[in-house]
């Protein structure tokens, strides 16, 4: 029996155009997302709503505004559905391309699922009274969305691979990766440091991790200056090859958003940790990952890019319209 997405497949298409809308829309949403649970945070709206999914214990979903710290906590939670809606949009779109691309399907559903999965860990850190650990989680999980986005977006635009400019050799290649897993930990002990620090749930009140918030935000520079250091390392050798050089000016704007979250992170660990300096600190954690896997999905595109070749207005060239992804 079809499902009915497949019922519908079977009867219309959506053009390329609309798939790299929606791409793009599930990317943007996905970051802003973590930008606004950030805000949550600093601002000690995080149990703003104490119930969930209702903000105040009734029925209602929606609540009069009472306050500006239920404001904020629901309104985050209602951008959750605006994530939805628009990874919905991808999931249709992706499903009505013609020829189908079952990877790129694949990743339409990872984005439902981990939204999903990351709507019940906030609901749980709520009821755990924002416990540092759930809500290092929380976060974790956001990039995990913002990794499927990231991923979805480059197939989707992402030209097919020639074969002789395909990878930057077993250096270059090892050299991407490790840079991902590098800005991975910075990211993971940046979760470490926000659960130490005096912005790591809605008050004095909310139980702190059992770190010393000066060491491990030492070891968070060290590795934020590490980061750098291997993008700028990474840039210098990897030739000069046509894919070398596209890598390489992914790599020195990487360098750059690294750099200027490095300079926010020490601005604001030197002035008190100002609200709206921490969000833009979050916003730029988000940034910087997705930089990391650019640079990882231009160093070996072949990864996630799509195989049938697009003409210059996106669309399936004729003698390969029928070729499978």
């Amino acid at each position: 029996m079809p499902t009915p997405l497949g019922w519908a497949a079977a009867r219309w298409s959506l053009g390329p155009r609309a798939l790299r809308w929606a791409s793009t829309a599930a990317l943007l949403v996905s970051v802003l997302i973590v930008f606004t649970g950030g805000v949550v945070r600093v601002t000690g709206s995080g149990l703003g709503c104490p119930t969930w999914p209702t903000c105040n214990g009734t029925d209602v979903i929606v609540p009069v505004p009472d306050n500006l710290h239920l404001v904020i906590e629901q309104s985050n939670r209602m951008l959750t559905g605006l994530v939805i809606v628009v990874v919905a949009w991808v999931i249709v779109a992706a499903r009505l391309q013609r020829p189908r691309d079952r990877r790129l399907t694949r990743l339409a559903w990872s984005q439902f699922w981990l939204v999903v999965a990351n709507a019940v860990v906030g609901g749980f850190s709520v009821l755990a009274g924002l416990n540092p650990w759930v809500v290092a989680a929380h976060f974790i999980m956001a990039i995990g969305l913002l990794t499927t986005t990231t991923l979805t977006w480059h197939r989707v635009h992402e030209r097919p691979i020639q074969r002789a400019d395909a990878d930057l050799g077993p250096v270059g290649s090892a050299g991407a990766w490790a840079l991902v897993a590098l800005t991975l930990v910075l990211v993971v002990v940046g979760t470490l440091v926000s659960g130490s620090g005096p912005h790591s749930g809605d008050s004095s009140d909310v139980p702190r991790m059992g770190f010393v918030w000066e060491r491990v935000t030492w070891v968070h520079g060290v590795l934020g200056t590490l980061t750098l250091v291997a993008g700028v390392g990474l840039a210098v050798g990897i030739g000069d090859s046509a894919r070398a050089r596209r890598v390489r000016i992914r790599l020195v704007a990487f360098a750059v958003v690294v750099a200027l979250q490095g300079a926010i992170g020490v601005v604001q660990a030197l002035t008190g940790l100002p609200e709206w300096l921490v969000s833009l600190h979050l916003l730029g954690a988000a940034l910087v990952w997705v930089g990391a896997l650019r640079v990882l999905l231009d160093a070996r595109p072949a990864l996630f890019a799509g195989s049938a070749p697009a003409d210059a207005r996106g669309t399936p060239s004729p003698e390969n319209a029928g070729a499978a992804l």
